[in-house]
């Protein structure tokens, strides 16, 4: 059991290096990171309830697997195509697109599920 549990522990290591690898290295990722953390603060500070916390979950977890999986499509085009290929643009170009559209998905949640109680506390 010892083997298996070595090996469910590098993988785990190794997942965690990506994540930190693309935070060191992706300008987008570093945003992603800082608005995860606002986020998480205004829905503590705002008292969300674990509905709230759940949308808000769902959606910053849809932006960090779209931008992963995007700084990874990016980097293995990289090394298949150094140079210029339209394949090659159209694959990132694609991949960027889905972030975009994790990111609106966020941006929405934020606003339905943060925007009025925030709205309230500092309006009302």
């Amino acid at each position: 059991m010892s083997g298996r549990r070595s090996k469910e522990l590098r993988s785990f290591r190794c997942a965690m290096e990506g994540i930190a690898g693309a935070v060191r290295s992706e300008g987008h990722v570093r945003f992603h990171l800082a608005a995860t953390i606002l986020v998480a603060a205004a829905s503590a500070w705002l008292k969300a309830t674990a509905t709230d916390w759940l949308w808000i979950l769902t959606a910053v977890a849809a932006v960090w697997v779209a931008e992963l999986f995007n700084t990874a499509l990016e980097r293995l085009v990289d090394l298949a195509s150094p140079g210029q290929h339209p394949l090659a643009k159209a694959a990132k170009d694609t991949a960027a697109g889905a972030v975009l559209v994790a990111a609106l998905y966020a941006a929405a949640v934020g606003a339905i599920v943060l925007g009025p109680p925030l709205w309230d506390k500092c309006m009302g």
